[in-house]
């Protein structure tokens, strides 16, 4: 008889995962002959799980990854100098939780955008939150919230973000403002959360692409000090053999 009034309360506190398994076991023959106390331990693993999913629901649309990619699809087989053991260690979460940086380098192709967005889904799923840029893009978002006066607001944001990822750094050089603003952001982040940058340059050239010497020296030492490093070789493109084996399944 109570049974309508409490799923109604149970809706109104949002235990949508504990609705869901009470109306399982009030449909279910077996669960009457459980303890009660195995009843009530199933329920309450249900709305833990709900909240869980949700939450990562919410950190992955909230990181705006370019891409779906996981670390369990990971192509060790091509030879482009991609270590298994690296990314096992850094699909440990380790690196994030002590505010350490990651940096990954090689030509067009090579699947440094796929590893970066693998790693930033694992860090979802650890329960980091995260954000995906496209270096140009988040260049040019700072030079409007310069304009609008809403970059201390965004910078706000970006310090708190406990994974940062910037994809495709150096594909356009930007402003000596622009770097400046980086170097803030970076500042703000040092010794206090993880930034994630690709580039198509190797790393000896990005003095040279900042410009600046006194701002790229702040630049690197913040980002390369500590960092771990994945610099990907091979002449394959990964974007062509995932084109063609999708091909010849189709």
């Amino acid at each position: 008889m109570l049974f309508e009034p409490t799923m109604q309360k149970m809706q109104a506190m949002k235990l949508h995962g504990m609705v869901e398994a009470l109306e399982e076991q009030r449909r279910s023959a077996t669960t009457g002959e459980m303890p009660f106390e195995d009843r009530l331990a199933m329920l309450i693993e249900r709305q833990w799980l709900w909240k869980e999913n949700r939450a990562l629901s919410t950190r992955l649309k909230s990181a705006k990854l370019r891409q779906p990619a996981c670390l369990e699809d990971v192509d060790y087989r091509q030879k482009r100098g991609l270590q298994r053991s690296v990314m096992d260690h850094l699909a440990g979460g380790d690196w994030i939780q002590h505010a350490q940086n990651c940096l990954i380098t090689g030509k067009t192709g090579t699947g440094k955008s796929y590893l970066a967005c693998a790693l930033a889904q694992k860090a979802c799923r650890d329960g980091y939150r995260t954000l995906y840029f496209y270096a140009p893009k988040l260049f040019r978002e700072l030079s409007a919230c310069q304009a609008d006066g809403s970059l201390p607001s965004l910078l706000k944001k970006l310090a708190k973000t406990q994974l940062l990822v910037i994809d495709d750094w150096g594909l356009e050089k930007a402003t000596p403002h622009q770097y400046r603003d980086f170097l803030e952001i970076l500042d703000d982040r040092r010794g206090r959360a993880s930034t994630l940058m690709t580039s198509q340059l190797p790393v000896d050239r990005w003095h040279e692409l900042i410009g600046d010497a006194t701002v790229a020296d702040a630049i690197l030492d913040r980002l390369i000090h500590g960092a771990h490093r994945i610099d990907l070789s091979g002449e394959e493109s990964m974007r062509k053999l995932r084109a063609g084996k999708a091909a010849s399944r189709n």
